[in-house]
C-alpha cells in the first residue's frame, strides 16, 4: 500500500507529524509513505525512518496556483492508494484529487466535501494537534477516542559522526565552549515577540549558566539573529565569548545536530522546541498565550512553565514591554533555573 501525505508547512507541525507516520506503519504494516511538503522540510523528513521519500511542494505557504498543483498531481497518478491531507485548507486537497488517488482522508476544513471522500469530524474531539494527526492513521471504524489513543512520540534520527562534522564546521564559533557543556536557547517565534520569553530574561539565565561553567548556544532563523545579538550584548564582556549566536548561520540540518549535542534546551513555544524534544534533549518549555494543551513538546524529558490558565489565546502583539506577553515576562529567570538546574546535574 502506497500512501501520500500532504504535509504541514511549519517546523513544529512537521516534527509532530512523525507520530502519524509511526501509526500508519502499525495500521498498514507494509505501507510505503511519501510526504509532499516544502523543500525546507526534507532535512526533517530524512531523519524519519518511516518516510520513504520527501516530495517537493514547489508553492509557498498561502499560494493557490491551480495550474502548478494540477501538473504536480498529474505526475503522481497511478502511484498511491491513499492520500492523507494534514493542512485544513481547501487548496491542500487539490493535488490528491488531481492525482486521482482513490481514497482521500482528512479533517473537515474549508468546504472540502467534494475533495476528500474519507472526511473526518469533529476534530474538536481530539484536543491535541498530534492526536488529530494520529487519528488519520486509522480506518474510520477503528479510530480510538482521544482518551484511549496511544501517541508514539517523534524521534528524529541523528548520528554522532555527523554531529562531530557539524561542530567542526562551526569550530571557530564554538571553540570558547570546549570543555563546557552547552545549553541551547531557542528564543525565536514565528509570530513575533508575543510568544517569546523576553531577551533580557534569556540574558540573565545565560549569565548564570556561564558563571556555573556552562556555555550557551542560541538557535533560530535569520529573523532571530537580532534577538540573539541582544542576548549576547546584555552579558558582561568576559561572559560573551561563552554565548554564541548561531541564529541565521546554520541550516536546519545543522541546527538539529547542534541541538542534539546540547546538555539541555530552554525554549519558548516554537518549531525548534519540538525539534529539541524529538532528539531527546532535556527541555524547559516556556508558554504564554499559546497552549501546551494543544501543542506540547512530545517528550517525557520536557518541563513546561506557564503562568496563565486555559487554552490558546489568539494574540499577535503582547501587552507588556517591547511587545512581550505579560505572562511570559512573569516567568522569571530564577524559576527557569529552578527547573533547569536538576536537569544539568543529571546531564
Amino acid at each position: 500500500m502506497n500512501i501520500l501525505v500532504v504535509g504541514p508547512s511549519w517546523v513544529g507541525d512537521m516534527v509532530m507529524s512523525q507520530s502519524l507516520y509511526k501509526q500508519l506503519k502499525i495500521s498498514y504494516p507494509h505501507c510505503q509513505i511519501d510526504v509532499l511538503a516544502p523543500n525546507w522540510c526534507k532535512p526533517l523528513l530524512e531523519r524519519m525512518p518511516e518516510v520513504r521519500s520527501a516530495l517537493t511542494m514547489p508553492l509557498g505557504h498561502g499560494t493557490l496556483d491551480i495550474g502548478t498543483r494540477y501538473r504536480l498531481g498529474k505526475g503522481l497518478r497511478h502511484q498511491y492508494d491513499l492520500a492523507i491531507v494534514l493542512p485544513n485548507s481547501l487548496k491542500s486537497a487539490f493535488v490528491p484529487v488531481f492525482a486521482k488517488i482513490a481514497k482521500r482522508r482528512g479533517w473537515k476544513g474549508e468546504s472540502r466535501y467534494f475533495f476528500l471522500n474519507d472526511l473526518r469530524q469533529p476534530k474538536t474531539a481530539y484536543p491535541m494537534m498530534v492526536q488529530r494527526y494520529v487519528a488519520l492513521g486509522y480506518e474510520r471504524s477503528q479510530t480510538p477516542a482521544a482518551s484511549e489513543m496511544q501517541i508514539l512520540p517523534p524521534m528524529l534520527a541523528f548520528d554522532e559522526t555527523q554531529i562531530a562534522q557539524t561542530k567542526a564546521a562551526f569550530s571557530s564559533l564554538l571553540e570558547p565552549e570546549y570543555g563546557r557543556k552547552a545549553v541551547g536557547f531557542c528564543p525565536g517565534a514565528e509570530f513575533g515577540p508575543a510568544k517569546r520569553w523576553p531577551h533580557f530574561h534569556y540574558a540573565a539565565l545565560a549569565e548564570q549558566l556561564i558563571a556555573q561553567g556552562f556555555a550557551v548556544r542560541i538557535f533560530g532563523s535569520a529573523k532571530d539573529k537580532t534577538v540573539g545579538d541582544d542576548i549576547v550584548q546584555m552579558l558582561p564582556v568576559d561572559a560573551q565569548p561563552f554565548c554564541v549566536n548561531l541564529a541565521g548561520q546554520t541550516s536546519l540540518n545543522q541546527a538539529v545536530d547542534l541541538i542534539a549535542d546540547c546538555a539541555a534546551v530552554v525554549s519558548n513555544d516554537s518549531g525548534l522546541m519540538h525539534i529539541a524534544a524529538a532528539v531527546g534533549r532535556p527541555l524547559v518549555a516556556l508558554y504564554g498565550p499559546t497552549s501546551p494543551q494543544y501543542t506540547p513538546p512530545l517528550s517525557d524529558q520536557a518541563v513546561i512553565i506557564r503562568r496563565i490558565e486555559g487554552g490558546l489565546i489568539k494574540i499577535r502583539k503582547g501587552d507588556g514591554e517591547q511587545g512581550y506577553h505579560e505572562s511570559l515576562i512573569e516567568i522569571s529567570p530564577a524559576s527557569v533555573w529552578e527547573k533547569l538546574a536538576p536537569i544539568l546535574v543529571v546531564a
